[in-house]
């Protein structure tokens, strides 16, 4: 089944390029030039991901990305932010949104081209696990079939990232996953300077399964991450 981008982006000569990459992939895709109308389109059209750029007319990048994240039928569609080289602070606070990568401009089509077909790969494949579609550490209930979480018999609303990143980090408990082995199963690829943003999947991760889990996920100094026996 043919997947649909919605790419919102107000540079034309951008928007025109990102399009006839991923047209040449055979995707079919959606344009807006500003951020209100990306978010109409994203909410009618429920596209598969939203390349979505900061700098927008109307309403910005991280305003849409945090209305998409708060619609129940927006929050769990993949984003890949654009972002200007000087805007680290912007591309953190995306992340934190709820933003599944970043790419800074200028940007290689074809990079970007790859990473939206890791990222919806990896939305499509069913995660790794044994035969038990169930997983428990304590009181924290992982259910590998639905992409659902519990603590405490309350459920988490996690994303697909957040999920498969819980997931690897618990099927590997009590050994070290460094930056790169996360990046290359959670993610599907390993880019050089990209290290940021799975520290920051992990912050957002701690926050939503609370303070006595995340005491769980062990940062590792200068390697990684952990989940304790």
């Amino acid at each position: 089944m043919t997947k649909t981008i919605l790419i919102v982006e107000d540079e034309k000569d951008i928007l025109n390029l990102i399009e006839w990459h991923l047209r040449a992939e055979e995707y079919e895709v959606v344009k807006a030039d500003d951020g209100i109308k990306g978010l109409e389109l994203a909410t009618k059209n429920l596209p598969d991901l939203i390349v979505l750029d900061l700098m927008l007319p109307g309403m910005d990048g991280l305003n849409v990305c945090k209305a998409l994240k708060k619609n129940p039928k927006t929050e769990n569609i993949p984003v890949v932010m654009l972002t200007a080289k000087g805007e680290e602070v912007d591309r953190i606070v995306g992340l934190e949104l709820g933003a599944d990568d970043y790419m800074v401009k200028p940007f290689s089509p074809r990079e970007l081209t790859l990473r939206v077909r890791a990222i919806l790969k990896r939305f499509d494949q069913k995660p790794d696990a044994s035969e038990e579609t169930r997983l428990k550490y304590r009181d924290l209930l992982i259910d590998t079939d639905s992409y659902r979480v519990w603590v405490r018999e309350q459920e988490i609303s996690l994303t697909v990232t957040e999920f498969k990143l819980l997931l690897e980090l618990l099927q590997n408990k009590g050994r070290v996953r460094t930056r790169d082995q996360l990046l290359d199963r959670v993610w599907g690829y390993h880019f050089d300077g990209y290290a940021r943003t799975v520290d920051t999947h992990v912050r957002r991760l701690r926050q939503k399964i609370g303070e006595e889990y995340a005491d769980a996920i062990e940062t590792v100094r200068g390697i990684g991450y952990r989940f304790k026996e």
